[in-house]
């Protein structure tokens, strides 16, 4: 049976361990207070900090970073941590920004990481819309993560990136079996935007949930910044009207 343990160090940061394998998700790891400019008028204030300082992390083999260019899913200091893994895994235009051997995945392909004496990860990139019709200009390009390996019973951990839900997302319940879904809330807005909003909120994921089914959806991406208009307790609000077979599936993590 594979080992996997998951660790929500804060926001979209999450340590993903399976069997050997050290893998992170969008490192953020600058502490409080500052505030950051994300183009377009938009932008925000980090509210908290890490769960694990970055100086705490250990090794790790990959970096899932579903987009560099916002600093709430790649800040200053996780952006210097970037060069110590040994492998990073994006967009095609955020590989071309970063350099380095950074590998960039279209959505619905696939790369692979191996080592002897591990279990190969077949990674697979899902499609995300960062915001309404139209919006990538402002938005960018943006992927999740599906991630299999053998020996898996009922699925892959797909990590769904900051979207919205869209038809593209909703293609995830017609191409893949999810065991574990990790999922980007927060229902980002902006004053500048007005009501639209640039991520899931609680509905969204209820609906999102009755379509992919996973066993289980960890709720992520909803906490530490200013621009988070969802917390978990508006969160929890939304998830309490759901029905029974959709709030069972429903697990909080604990920072760290």
């Amino acid at each position: 049976m594979t080992d996997v343990r998951i660790t929500h160090v804060g926001g979209p940061t999450m340590l993903i361990q399976i069997d050997g394998w050290r893998l992170l998700t969008d490192p953020t790891f600058d502490p409080p207070g500052r505030k950051y400019n994300f183009g377009w008028g938009t932008g925000s204030v980090k509210l908290a900090g890490p769960a694990i300082a970055v100086s705490d992390l250990g090794r790790i083999d990959a970096v899932l970073l579903t987009h560099d260019h916002h600093d709430d899913n790649l800040d200053a200091a996780g952006r210097a941590f970037l060069s110590s893994a040994d492998a990073i895994v994006t967009t095609v235009s955020g590989a071309k920004r970063l350099g380095g051997g950074a590998r960039g995945l279209e959505p619905w392909a696939e790369t692979r990481l191996e080592d002897p004496g591990r279990p190969p990860i077949e990674i697979t990139a899902t499609p995300c819309r960062h915001g309404p019709p139209l919006s990538r200009p402002l938005a960018g390009d943006v992927i999740g993560f599906a991630l299999g390996w053998d020996g898996q019973e009922h699925g892959v951990l797909w990590i769904s990136g900051d979207t919205v839900l869209y038809d593209g997302v909703r293609q995830v319940a017609d191409r893949l079996q999810v065991d574990t879904a990790l999922l980007h809330l927060g229902g980002v807005q902006f004053p500048v935007t007005g009501p639209v909003r640039y991520t899931m909120t609680a509905r969204d994921a209820m609906e999102l949930c009755g379509l992919v089914s996973p066993r289980t959806a960890i709720p992520i991406h909803y906490e530490g910044w200013k621009h988070f208009r969802q917390g978990r307790e508006a969160i929890e609000r939304e998830f309490a009207r759901a029905p029974e077979d959709i709030r069972r599936r429903i697990r909080w993590l604990a920072l760290a």
